[in-house]
């Protein structure tokens, strides 16, 4: 039986799952879920089985593969409900895409070799480059009604990195819009601010980008003009609101504040949390900065879906889709799915001293839900 390293289930979705396993090269095994089944060949295999029926529970077996007590390897999992309704609008979201980015890893305060970083082979592209071609492509492969990137662009907010982005994201053509993130505000306080706060509509429904950006600094911020704007703006529309922005909220639950969080600052999240009460047709917050996946929800927001998405740049290397009915959404998280993609998120699987991994992927049931309404 082949040797199957670092098993794990990406994705679910309303009608398929996608399980992600190493082996040696060209070994060939064969994946099964619910019944159906796909073959794939080393050393990196992404095993997308289709065909499932929604809201079922459905065995997933790896051919040599042992399940254990690891949380990010189930026996069995559950397909998404889909949603009620007809279909309005796909979205596509990216962040934490950081063109110019040539060491993975690096936190300034702390030196390389006590976390460990990684540095692309002198024979490779940029690795930003890598991740983020392959993402687009399958971007143009869904073909959604819009893109949407939530910010770190770039590595040091320069004009030369923004234009990196702009060129590759503009394949995407005028259905991509972007929000900047804390490193593309380093230099210049206006560059990839784009205007925001803004709104694009498609279909009956509205997705809001704000700028959360403290410039020069790594926290976050939404302005009390923002949340105004915000408030009036969801006051006068009658479908479902999407915000975006890159810093993640704060807990609205916390017994303690603090005064150096490096997301949104507690008085500002928990402004946009009053707004959120109010208007009802509010229905999530998407973020990216922590590059990790993680759903909070507080009674102080009724309940929506605040959430953060992993990075593109690195393990495990994703991009988000949004595909909203008009009885609710599923958010379906993708592992960009080349072998130089899945080679160089391999090697950035253990970073931090070896906590990435379990601090990036989170709960499957972060990655991957239907929210309905």
């Amino acid at each position: 039986m082949p040797e199957i390293i670092h098993p794990e289930v990406m994705s679910v979705g309303t009608d398929d799952v996608t399980v992600f396993f190493r082996t040696a090269e060209s070994v060939p095994v064969v994946t099964r879920v619910g019944g159906r089944e796909v073959t794939t060949t080393g050393p990196y295999h992404l095993a997308h089985v289709t065909g499932l029926e929604s809201g079922a529970e459905v065995g997933v077996d790896v051919e040599g593969a042992v399940h254990g007590d690891d949380p990010h390897f189930p026996r069995t999992v559950t397909t998404l409900v889909r949603p009620p309704g007809r279909l309005l609008a796909t979205v596509a979201t990216a962040n934490d895409v950081h063109f110019g980015e040539t060491v993975c890893g690096r936190i300034h305060t702390v030196p390389d070799e006590e976390l460990g970083v990684a540095i692309p082979r002198p024979d490779e592209p940029p690795y930003p480059q890598t991740m983020n071609d392959a993402a687009i492509d399958e971007m143009l492969e869904l073909d959604p009604d819009l893109v949407l990137v939530k910010g770190d662009l770039t590595c040091e907010g320069t004009v030369e990195e923004y234009q990196q982005f702009l060129d590759a994201y503009g394949r995407l053509g005028d259905r991509m819009h972007h929000v900047r993130g804390n490193h593309d505000a380093m230099r210049d306080d206006t560059m990839a601010l784009e205007g925001a706060p803004y709104a694009v509509e498609r279909d009956g429904v509205s997705f809001v980008m704000l700028d959360t950006v403290r410039p020069g600094t790594e926290f976050g911020r939404i302005t009390a003009a923002q949340i105004d704007w915000l408030d009036e703006y969801a006051a006068a529309a009658s479908n479902p609101v999407f915000v975006f922005g890159h810093h993640n909220l704060w807990d609205l639950d916390a017994e303690e504040r603090s005064a150096s969080y490096f997301g949104v600052n507690c008085d500002d999240s928990e402004a946009f949390g009053e707004v959120v009460l109010r208007r009802t047709n509010i229905v999530g917050y998407f973020a990216g900065h922590t590059h990790r996946h993680r759903i909070r929800r507080s009674e102080r927001a009724r309940f929506i879906p605040c959430v953060e998405v992993g990075a593109t740049k690195d393990y495990p290397g994703v991009w988000a889709e949004y595909r909203i009915h008009e009885g609710g959404f599923t958010q379906v998280v993708h592992r960009i799915s080349t072998q130089a993609a899945m080679d160089w998120t391999e090697r950035t699987r253990f970073l931090y001293a070896g906590m990435y991994r379990d601090y990036s992927l989170g709960p499957l049931e972060h990655r991957c839900y239907t929210e309905l309404w």
